[in-house]
């Protein structure tokens, strides 16, 4: 059964990768999480400063912590035990950055990036500010359309990320997205990548697996 998911993988993963290439976006298609990983330091010069989005994929993939011990500076907010002041100060750090590198919440067949924040930095971040963008997404992550982009996030992306962060929002109880309207709400700012954004290198690396949520 494995060869034949490997299959469907490898299929799905190549089709999105031509047209993300159609977008003006620079995009590979790896089959493993050791061959992403590989791919992504490919993509980093040494010495550069790198930001980190917040995201599950770069942590199952212990992402930051080997860029630290390659010597990198690298800023990210998401590190344990920061103050708010801390974190919004690498927030800001991370739009200026070398390198930005992140996941996405979805990428439709037609390769467009659909991306749903709280606070904004990432998707910020991901269009305009960094000299280099490399966003890593396992094929979980694919959607046929833009219809379904979205629900994936309200169903799926959005209610797990609410969980983890434990934010006493509905989706916690309901397991979808309510539209809530209270002050811990996260899904603030959506946004579409129909193509690359003009100024800055951007990257994208699909992975034959399943990766983050």
């Amino acid at each position: 059964m494995k060869k034949f998911i490997q299959w469907h993988n490898d299929n799905f993963g190549e089709k999105v990768v031509k047209a993300l290439e159609k977008n003006n976006f620079q995009a590979y298609y790896v089959a493993d999480r050791a061959a992403a990983v590989e791919k992504v330091f490919s993509l980093i010069p040494e010495g550069s400063t790198v930001g980190v989005g917040g995201s599950w994929t770069l942590q199952e993939l212990n992402i930051p912590e080997q860029l630290a011990q390659k010597g990198h500076e690298v800023f990210d907010h998401n590190k344990p035990g920061l103050s708010p002041t801390e974190s919004m100060a690498l927030r800001r750090k991370e739009l200026l950055c070398d390198v930005f590198i992140s996941s996405t919440n979805a990428i439709t067949m037609d390769g467009q990036l659909v991306n749903t924040d709280g606070v904004g930095n990432r998707v910020a971040a991901m269009t305009f500010g960094p000299k280099k963008v490399v966003v890593i997404a396992g094929v979980n992550k694919i959607a046929s359309d833009l219809d379904a982009a979205m629900e994936r996030i309200e169903m799926y992306a959005a209610p797990i990320n609410n969980k983890r962060l434990d934010r006493p929002n509905p989706c916690t109880v309901t397991g979808v997205c309510m539209d809530c309207q209270g002050p811990t709400r996260i899904c603030n700012i959506t946004t579409i990548l129909h193509k690359k954004p003009g100024a800055i290198e951007f990257h994208v690396v699909i992975v034959g697996e399943e990766l983050g949520f």
